[in-house]
Order: C-alpha cells, then sequence, then structure tokens
C-alpha cells in the first residue's frame, strides 16, 4: 500500500512519534518509496547537533545515552536516539526492540528512541542509519545521539556518522591499551571514563591521557580532546560532558570544522548508494550472457579479471572502459 509521503513528513515535523517510526520503518526497510522520503525530507534537515557514542561492551553506553538525554532534557533540548543493535539471526531485527534501558525516557514527547539492527555491518551502524538520522533532524530534534554496538576495532565508523564522536571507558577492563589497539584514539573528540567511583578510574584517566599526548602533534588552536570522569548510574559528571560537547561543538564552528564534516558525511553516503545501486545492477546479471561471454574470455587466457571488470562496469555506466 503507498504511503503519503507529504502527509506522514509533515506530521513528523508536528512531533508524532507514530509517524517517525513509520518513516524510519520506510527507510529501513528500504521502500519503493525511500527515494520519495529523502526529497521530502533534504530541505527540512541539517539543523540536528549528531553525537556519537562508542565503546567496548560493558562501560555503561547506554546508562551514559539514558544519563545524556536527561542532561540535555533539562536544557530543553528535544533528542532523538538511535541505538544501534545486533541483528537477530533470525529475524533480522534489533534484539533490544526499543530499549528497554531506556523506558525512564519512553513518555517523554520530547525524546524519540528507536533502535536499529547492524544487519551484519562491520562497522557496527546499520546502512540506514544516515538516513534514519535525518528522518529525527527532520522531525525537530536539537540533539541525536547515536549509540552503536561495542564490537572493538569495527566501532572507529562511528566518527563517519557523527558531528562530534565520544569514546567511552571503565576501569579495570584494559580499556586503554583495547583504544590503542581498535584505534578509537584517532577517532574520539571527547572521552569519558564511566563508572568512576571504582577503583582504578584516576589510572584509567591518566593512561589515556598519556596515549593522547603521544598522538600528533597539535597546534595552537586545535582542539584537545578532553577527558571527563563520569558515573552515569547516578547522573553524575553528565553536565560536565554536556559541556565538553558544547565546546567542541563551538570550535567546529568556529574552525569551520562542522560545515567539512557534514560535508564528508554526505559524500560517503553518496557513495554508499552509488556502490549499492552499482552492485545490484552487476547482481541482476547472473545468468546474462554478457557475464557469460567475459568469464569464458578469463577460462581462455583472452582477458584478465581487472580488465572484465572494467568493461562489466563501462557497459553497466555507459563510460569508456579505459577512463
Amino acid at each position: 500500500m503507498k504511503v503519503d509521503i507529504p502527509t506522514l513528513v509533515e506530521q513528523a515535523r508536528e512531533g508524532r512519534p507514530r509517524a517517525v517510526a513509520r518513516l524510519i520503518s520506510l527507510v529501513e526497510g528500504a521502500s519503493p518509496q525511500l527515494r520519495e522520503v529523502m526529497a521530502a525530507l533534504a530541505p527540512l534537515a541539517g539543523h540536528a547537533y549528531v553525537v556519537g557514542l562508542t565503546g567496548s561492551p560493558g562501560v555503561g553506553k547506554s546508562t551514559s545515552t539514558s544519563a545524556l538525554v536527561t542532561a540535555y532534557r533539562k536544557a530543553g533540548k528535544r533528542v532523538g536516539v538511535l541505538a544501534v543493535d545486533p541483528s537477530s539471526p533470525f529475524s533480522g531485527g534489533a534484539l533490544l526492540g526499543d530499549r528497554v534501558r531506556m523506558s525512564d525516557h519512553a513518555s517523554d514527547p520530547g525524546v524519540y528512541i528507536r533502535s536499529m539492527a547492524t544487519r551484519g555491518h562491520l562497522g557496527g551502524l546499520a546502512w540506514s542509519a544516515p538516513q534514519a538520522i535525518r528522518v529525527l533532524d527532520a522531525a525537530g530534534c536539537d540533539v541525536i545521539l547515536v549509540e552503536t554496538v561495542g564490537v572493538g576495532q569495527s566501532e572507529v565508523e562511528i566518527a563517519s556518522q557523527a558531528d562530534t564522536s565520544v569514546v567511552l571507558l571503565a576501569p579495570g577492563m584494559g580499556d586503554g591499551i583495547q583504544a590503542a589497539k581498535a584505534g578509537i584514539l584517532e577517532i574520539g573528540d571527547v572521552y569519558v571514563v564511566n563508572k568512576a567511583d571504582r577503583d582504578g578510574a584516576d589510572a584509567t584517566a591518566r593512561e589515556l591521557n598519556h596515549m593522547l599526548g603521544l598522538g600528533e602533534s597539535r597546534g595552537p588552536g586545535d582542539w584537545r580532546p578532553p577527558i571527563v570522569k563520569t558515573v552515569a548510574a547516578r547522573g553524575e559528571g553528565l553536565d560536565e560532558v554536556v559541556e565538553a560537547l558544547e565546546k567542541h561543538r563551538a570550535w567546529m564552528e568556529e574552525h569551520g570544522v562542522l560545515a567539512e564534516r557534514r560535508t564528508a558525511r554526505a559524500a560517503r553516503e553518496v557513495e554508499t548508494i552509488a556502490v549499492t545501486a552499482l552492485r545490484e545492477r552487476i547482481a541482476d546479471l547472473h545468468g546474462d550472457r554478457r557475464l557469460d561471454a567475459l568469464a569464458e574470455r578469463i577460462v581462455a587466457g583472452d582477458l584478465d579479471p581487472y580488465a572484465a571488470a572494467d568493461e562489466l562496469v563501462a557497459g553497466l555506466t555507459g563510460t569508456p572502459a579505459d577512463s
């Protein structure tokens, strides 16, 4: 059944949760009307501040996200949350549904929470996350928190989706060394040592500070990622996290970094969509005589696989193979 997209978008802009949920479902399900949805949202998005939260399992990402929602709501901000979960191998849906751990905010009309499944995507972020972010942006969210699965090295992808990336660590988990291995020392804009009431919190912060100091040199005016200690379960330190986030946002705006990041993000999104479209067109060729002919020439030694691929892409895109 065809959906009335203009009406749905207008309802989402009015803050109606069901309309927002329907739009994100259309995005996740790669609906035939996806292009229409994106065209309707394009002029309405670009206002929300997107914060990504990542870290190893057990550091308290969900608790920290929930506490951040509380802090931003105290400041009068409308908040959207995308909680990206592992996919169920049976249904393809998110294992945690709509995030029972954030049930404290379920009745707040100024908060929208949605779980998305990674669907096997190596980077931890659902492939449709950029479009879902755009839906929440157009729906009037001032801040969008994207909490990702903690799966080690692949979490670096969060940096490509957020305006500001928050890396969470906790004492006693070997997170400092793990952070260096995972490469997240390069992507964090703000670092949070959660569970700071535990033994080893100060040592973890010192180790992290040392590792950040070993990184590439920073010139005058460059951003130095702050380290904030929190006890998210008690709401302690979250105002300081919000302050650090707002300082980073102001710094990015002053130095033109925010616009650069958003432009790069849009470019990657276009590239992903284009590659997906090309892959689908190639998949449609299975059993096609053109593909079989190229394969036969490779087997006969008349053509190498790269040249064959060039011919295939050229045929699909109308571009000369030698360009």
